[in-house]
């Protein structure tokens, strides 16, 4: 219990100095993260199921070899191709969007400086101090939490591509 307090404290802290932009880049870590888990759920428990079904529906015709059963077997590949990219693009809009927001901390926190700078004039460095550094976390914050993204949602595209090949590839196209 202590160590939650003593972690809960530090987020408090870390908030404190970038300000409240901060929570905007956690909400949207928090949902891109999410998204993430949902797709790589998908990847791994549900789509191996819905492929199967596919290659059983597909073995099961007695026609394979018309034009109307390659249609079919378009169909079936271009349902399981939007399965796979589902959200895709809600993920890669939130990797983008997070140095923006952090952006947006850098300047506030700059509004902020130019505050102290007009009220209290340049001799007070430790106040233009806070400022600068409500201007500089959040653009930190931004960029970490895009970059778990960037890696990640690369990852997520690239799984999604071969889970289509090899779909094609399990569904002879005679």
């Amino acid at each position: 219990m202590l160590v939650l307090m003593e972690t809960w404290e530090s987020i408090r802290d870390f908030v404190g100095t970038g300000g409240q932009v901060l929570y905007v880049v956690a909400i949207a870590l928090f949902l891109m993260w999410v998204l993430m888990i949902e797709r790589y759920w998908f990847l791994l428990a549900e789509y191996p199921r819905m492929k199967a079904d596919i290659v059983a529906k597909w073995d099961a015709r007695q026609d394979t070899t018309s034009w109307y059963a390659h249609r079919i077997r378009d169909a079936w590949i271009s349902e399981a191709s939007e399965k796979l990219d589902e959200r895709m693009l809600i993920i890669k809009t939130l990797v983008a969007m997070c140095p923006l927001i952090g952006l947006l901390g850098t300047v506030t926190g700059m509004i902020t400086v130019f505050e102290t700078m007009a009220t209290q004039g340049t001799g007070n460095a430790r106040l233009m101090a806070s400022g600068i550094s409500m201007a500089t976390v959040p653009t930190m914050a931004g960029m970490v939490a895009a970059l778990s993204g960037v890696f990640f949602s690369t990852r997520l595209e690239a799984r999604a591509k071969m889970a289509k090949a090899s779909l094609v590839d399990s569904l002879p196209h005679h």
